[in-house]
Order: C-alpha cells, then structure tokens, then sequence
C-alpha cells in the first residue's frame, strides 16, 4: 500500500491532502479551485517539493501541475530588456506552470535561447521557484522573478486573471513572488535572450582575502560567489562571463569533481560527521586544502546549475551587502565559540534590486548567506544562531527556506508588505490557499 503522505525533497515536512488533482488545461485547474473552495477545502499546488518550509502543506487540496508542461508561445519582443531596465531586444517565451526548469533550459537551447540568470539548482518548477523568490548571482541581475513579463493567475472564485504591468499591475507586482497566496499560476512569460556561453573560473581561496576583495569582483565579473568551509579559513570562489569560445570541462574532471567528490564522496563525509561530528573540523580542512583550481567554457544553464544529490536543510537570507563582513565574520565567531560542528559549506551570492513587493531584493542589492546541514543532523540551533546575526542587518529571509519570522517582523522588513496582503484579501477573502505557513508570515 502506497504512503498516503507527501514529503518534500530534504524530507523535513509532509503533509496529507484529502485528495490529488492533477490538472491538464486552465479550465480543469479552474474547475478544480471552484470545486474545493465550494466545499471549504483549502488548496495547495505544489511543484517539485524543493522548499524546506511548510509553504506547500495542506490538509486540503493538493494540485499537481505535473500535467501542465511545456512552452506554449514564442515571440519576439523588441520592449525592456530582461532586467526591466532597457537593455536591447528579447524574446518573451510562455510556459506552462508545471515545467521543470532543467526542462525548460533544455527546451530553449534547442530554441536557441537562454534565461540570463539563474539558481545553482534546476530541480525545480518555474512557478515553484518563481513563488517562493529563487534567484542565482549577479551584481546586475535580479531573481528570477525580475524576467517573468507576464503570468495567468488561477484565483479563488475560478476567475483567470492575465497578469502584467499594465493588466492588473499591483497582482503582477505581488504575484511574480506570490508564495503561494493568492491563486494557482498557470503560466508564465518570460524574458529570454539568445544562447550564450559562460566561461567558468573557480578557484582555492582564504577567506578574509576574498571578502576583503568580493564588492570588486562582483562588479567585474557577470556571476560571481563563493563557498566557505566552516571551521577553516578557506573557500572556494567562481566567477562566470559570458565568452564566445573556450575549452569544455573534460567529461572524466566533470564525474569526478561534480559526481565523485561533491555527491558520492560528500555523501560519506556526511555519514561520518553524522556518527563522529567531532570529526567534521578536520574533514573540512582536508577537503578545502584538496580543492584545485579549473577552468572551463560551456552553454550557460550547464554552468549555472549542478547536481544536488547528498540531500539537506537550508536557511537563507539577503542582507545589504555592505554587512557580507559583518555576517560573516560574526557567524565564524559562533561556531568557534560552540560546540557545532557543520560539513556544508556556506554558500555567499549577489543580486541587484527590483520591484516585486515580497521579493527579498525589493529595492536593495543584497548579498546572500545560505547555509546548511545534512538532513539526518539538527539544525536548529546553528540556523537560530545564523538568524540571530542576520536580523542585526535587516537580514530577509527567502521564502523557501527555514526561517521563523512572523508577519509583525516580516512587514517591517518589507515596505509593501501590507499592499501585498491588500491584494491578498481582495483575491482569496476566504482563504481557500490558505495554510500554517501563510498565517504565520502574512498575518
């Protein structure tokens, strides 16, 4: 007998839906909506299930949108570039909400066409990571939202709303990171530009030398970030530009870096930590002092994304970059200072600002922190102590990843916030996408 529950990726929230719908056209995924707000279900869609927080759990009504895939439209657009500011000619492509975004990469390079920037994974939905705020790393680039042109809004009462800046402009400025509540996104336009090539250069470094000298590399290069190893001094920087030409990661390099040692080596590593943690110091210098340095030239979603196999819990958040020093050096004096012991390193990025209402860089260019712990490990109080140094910068948390703050707190960070829940309260007045999530963080 198959298990009722639905789980997420890392494993750390399940749910039971009274039931499963899976939708093939807008009309069923309408039909569907009406039907369970007539019977005072909730309704939840989910996607690939890659959020570590509850923001898909409901005791209601699951929506599968496995059966709405595929690009729908192409056509060229000669409006704003993709990052909304000008920038030259586009074409906007409309796909439908359940696409996976390694699908969705695949099928525009066939096109000819790319997104210009994107996350470090491509396991999940377009609707799923353009919901809770995905984003990649660019000092002059957005989140993913910020290339969406246009979306199609599922909403409670079954109406279908055709969503951009000029119809309904304050649901387009609240949807393109809608978390979820305020309808079902069937479809999404994006911004996309021809295929490109990004050359990769990612090296060994200390620590302090590279925060010292990341607001100048952020600016020189078109991606840049990097990866600090906990209880050492070391990390591991990358920097991507675009490039017309350059030498492909050999295939035997790629198994061994990408497969080998970052899955399967990790793997171990983590079920060592997890049975010896004192153990995890000295494992994290002997794997940072065995990085090497590698360059390579490839089509941009392949330098972008890269396998996710060891499975974990993550806490994220943006704060000005200015703070990065601050955060940073604060979060290496507590784990001095406690007994923690933690395998994965912390992931630093960059993004520019933008206008979406919940949108963590929502006028602010921020840096980001992620970190993280194996999923058979706690968490709990290494993510508490990661959030207490945060909030001492303002520190916004992504949506999709664990974080405690409430609606009190979450509206002093986010100045549109209360226009979010406007918007809200107009679409969904009897809470048909409601869940525990959305009660805690919008009140």
């Amino acid at each position: 007998m198959s298990d009722p529950r639905w789980r997420n990726w890392a494993g750390n929230q399940s749910c039971e839906p009274s039931s499963v719908d899976h939708p093939a056209t807008v009309d069923e995924l309408a039909a569907a909506v009406t039907a369970a707000a007539q019977r005072g279900l909730h309704v939840k869609p989910v996607g690939a299930g890659h959020s570590f927080t509850p923001v898909a759990l409901t005791d209601g009504v699951q929506l599968s949108l496995d059966r709405l895939t595929g690009i729908t439209e192409v056509r060229p657009s000669t409006g704003p570039g993709v990052d909304g500011r000008g920038g030259g000619d586009c074409t906007l492509v409309t796909v439908r909400g359940g696409t996976g975004l390694a699908e969705l990469n695949a099928t525009l390079a066939t096109l000819g066409l790319a997104l210009e920037n994107l996350g470090d994974i491509d396991r999940q939905t377009i609707t799923g990571a353009l919901a809770t705020g995905t984003h990649g790393t660019g000092a002059r680039l957005g989140g993913l939202a910020t290339q969406v042109a246009a979306l199609t809004l599922v909403t409670a009462d079954g109406s279908v709303l055709r969503c951009d800046a000029e119809q309904h402009p304050d649901v387009f400025a609240a949807a393109r990171v809608g978390i979820g509540a305020l309808g079902v996104v069937s479809d999404v336009t994006l911004r996309c530009v021809p295929a490109f090539r990004l050359r990769a250069i990612e090296r060994p470094g200390r620590l302090a030398e590279t925060l010292e000298s990341f607001p100048e590399t952020v600016q020189a290069h078109d991606h840049a970030e990097f990866y600090w190893f906990p209880h050492t001094d070391r990390v591991l920087t990358k920097a991507n530009d675009r490039a017309e030409d350059g030498r492909p990661l050999n295939r035997l390099r790629y198994l061994l870096d990408d497969e080998v040692l970052s899955n399967g080596l990790f793997r171990v590593v983590n079920e060592i930590g997890r049975l010896r943690p004192s153990a995890i110091p000295t494992i994290n210098q002997v794997s940072a002092r065995a990085l090497s340095a590698r360059t390579y030239t490839a089509p941009s979603h392949q330098v972008f994304t890269s396998p996710r196999r060891v499975r974990f819990s993550e806490s994220e958040y943006a704060v000005p970059r200015a703070a990065l020093p601050d955060v940073i050096g604060a979060l290496r004096g507590w784990l001095d200072g406690h007994d923690e012991t933690v395998a994965f390193p912390v992931e630093v990025r960059v993004a520019a600002a933008d206008d979406i209402w919940l949108s963590t860089g929502f006028e602010r260019e921020n840096a980001y922190v992620a970190v993280h712990q194996f999923n058979k490990r706690p968490d709990q109080r290494y993510f508490a102590a990661f959030e207490s140094i945060v909030a001492e910068h303002a520190g916004r948390p992504h949506w999709g990843k664990l974080h405690t703050l409430d609606a009190a707190r979450l509206a002093a960070l986010y100045p549109r916030h209360a226009d979010f829940v406007a918007v809200r309260d107009r679409l969904d007045p009897g809470r048909t996408f409601d869940n525990g999530y959305l009660r805690r963080v919008l009140g």
